[in-house]
């Protein structure tokens, strides 16, 4: 089929969730792909950032293959040789201790979420339960996660939303300071601003943000969905300001 019988196709069968433009891709080699129509692009989105090895990376498609032919899914019942070991590799390369796997940026936001609240509970009591959020942040589309996104387009349709959530200016330290209460766990943001516009966190804001959070006795939560895996010229974004979350 064609660009267009896709898109027809599409149009009658798949939820409509969102703008698309009007291309259907079917192969990609590194940063190209090629449309049904067999146009040739060069891929500057990425799969909204997150194809860091562009398409058909051979060692990729190679590990991805030889799993396969092993295993697909066992569910968490059971331990996981390969997610033990990429596990063990992302806490010797960041500043974490554990791993939490996650299906998604959204879900992954919304453990943060529940962590932080949970931890507030059992350290500081019922009352510690709200997160700062930034002013055009970005954190996911689940109701917790657009409560924390700080852009006010993506909530109108789905009020009410989960309470809990104050937004600041981002690189405001001044903002952020006066908007700490009682109730406040925890901050959270992109040290690199996403769907906000690509703004990337002043250092000395980060240093200071840092500061603060250990003085009021405060997480700091760094949303990476985006800035993550390497996109920043460092793993994590976090390791080019030397502010650990």
């Amino acid at each position: 089929m064609g660009n267009q019988n896709i898109i027809e196709a599409g149009q009658q069968y798949v939820m409509n969730t969102y703008g698309r433009l009007p291309l259907a891709l079917m192969k990609g080699q590194g940063a190209r792909v090629w449309d049904a129509d067999g146009n040739e692009y060069l891929d500057f989105v990425a799969g909204i950032a997150v194809n860091a090895l562009g398409h058909n990376h051979p060692a990729l498609t190679k590990a991805i293959s030889e799993q396969a032919a092993e295993l697909l899914h066992v569910s968490n019942l059971y331990w996981i040789e390969p997610q033990v070991k990429l596990a063990k590799l992302l806490v010797e390369n960041s500043c974490c201790d554990k791993v939490f796997f996650a299906n998604s940026g959204a879900e992954a936001n919304e453990g943060a979420i529940k962590l932080a609240r949970k931890y507030a509970k059992e350290h500081y009591g019922e009352d510690k339960f709200e997160i700062i959020t930034m002013n055009k942040s970005f954190h996911g589309r689940t109701l917790a996660t657009l409560a924390a996104t700080g852009q006010s387009k993506f909530h109108q349709d789905f009020k009410p939303l989960p309470a809990g959530f104050r937004y600041v200016p981002f690189n405001d330290l001044t903002a952020l300071e006066e908007a700490i209460g009682p109730h406040t766990c925890a901050v959270m943001m992109e040290p690199i601003q996403g769907e906000g516009g690509v703004y990337a966190a002043e250092p000395d804001y980060l240093t200071k943000v840092r500061q603060l959070c250990n003085e009021r006795n405060l997480l700091l939560i760094f949303d990476e969905v985006q800035s993550g895996i390497g996109r920043s010229g460092e793993l994590f974004a976090y390791q080019l300001y030397g502010v650990e979350p």
